[in-house]
């Protein structure tokens, strides 16, 4: 399997795992302020972009 090939199932499989893991998380959030909840989801909406990026780059990259 090509190392683009492998990186992209790795980032949808990662990706949704990562989606579910905040989500059953934000249960816990909830009951708090609505203060706390949006600096939950801002950083947990932003956070996932930078291990994307490095493994998009080690997919992009060519073989040495």
């Amino acid at each position: 399997m090509s190392r683009g090939k492998l990186a992209s199932l790795i980032g949808v499989v990662g990706f949704l795992v990562y989606t579910g893991v905040v989500v059953a998380l934000g249960d816990y959030v909830i009951p708090l302020h609505w203060s706390i909840q949006l600096v939950y989801y801002v950083f947990f909406g932003i956070a996932w972009v930078f291990p994307a990026k490095r493994l998009i780059q080690w997919g992009a990259r060519a073989r040495e």
